[in-house]
């Protein structure tokens, strides 16, 4: 299947280096990095954190940008600090 892809000038140069040291092809390259991310990605659980140890009451998983963000003003808006926490 063909696709175009954007990839950034630096990065492009890097891997056509790459794929010519190694004897290969420039798309076997970034399959073979492709494959990489998605094997992670399935083997890897999501990594939870814990904003309140204390009593455990918000989890917040970090891939969830938005989440983390929410969070961070929630605590903002009631005016909670780092030195609160201790």
């Amino acid at each position: 299947m063909r696709t175009t892809l954007d990839i950034d000038d630096y990065v492009l140069r890097r891997a056509k280096e790459l794929a010519a040291q190694r004897g290969t092809t420039l798309t076997a390259l970034i399959e073979e990095g492709l494959r990489e991310v998605l094997v992670a990605a399935e083997t890897r659980a999501p990594y939870r954190l814990d904003l309140d140890p204390v009593d455990g009451e918000i989890l917040i998983d970090v891939a969830e940008r938005r989440a983390m963000y929410d969070a961070f003003d929630e605590d903002s808006a009631s005016g909670a600090t780092a030195d609160d926490q201790s």
